[in-house]
């Protein structure tokens, strides 16, 4: 079999798994999350005929690919992207407000930027897991360049390569 037929392969059954519903995974306990992302370095591995001793982090890289945690935060971020853009269906910007829009917050520094504000919320445990918190946190998080993108291709490519970036500079 082609080496592309197979990453393809492998591709549309571990990484479409992981990627479906995968913003309901925010938050979740590290060695949850671990589990999940086991099996997604088992299919770089797989896909590039690597030994366990070698750095998965070179190897995603190889394949362009985002660590587990990286494609829930592009996720969620792309999805914040399109509530405060007024693409996203109403149900999901519905508890969306800038801190410009919150009564008494209009004199703030903040309020001059995109940023959102932080929902107040009763449960940390569950609370602080909807989407409206933990995409809006994400948002308030990403540099004012991505959250300035005017289309939604600019700006996936720019949290992207953010990414890809950080990334760099924590493997050198």
């Amino acid at each position: 079999m082609p080496a592309d037929t197979f990453q393809g392969l492998v591709a549309s059954l571990v990484l479409s798994r992981l990627d479906y519903g995968n913003a309901t995974l925010a938050g979740l306990p590290a060695n949850l999350l671990s589990q999940l992302e086991a099996v997604m370095n088992a299919g770089a591995r797989l896909i590039l005929n690597a030994n366990q001793r070698e750095h998965i982090t070179l190897l995603l890289r190889q394949l362009h690919w985002l660590c587990l945690l990286e494609r829930i935060t592009s996720k969620l971020a792309t999805m914040m992207f399109q509530c405060v853009n007024g693409t996203a269906p109403r149900y999901l910007s519905a508890d969306e407000r800038r801190v410009a829009d919150v009564p008494g917050r209009k004199h703030l520094r903040l309020a001059a930027s995109s940023s959102l504000a932080m929902p107040a919320t009763r449960r940390s445990t569950i609370g602080d897991r909807t989407f409206v918190v933990v995409a809006a946190s994400i948002w308030n998080k990403l540099p004012q360049e991505i959250r300035s993108a005017t289309s939604l291709p600019v700006f996936r490519r720019r949290l992207e390569n953010s990414f890809f970036r950080l990334r760099l500079t924590l493997v050198k």
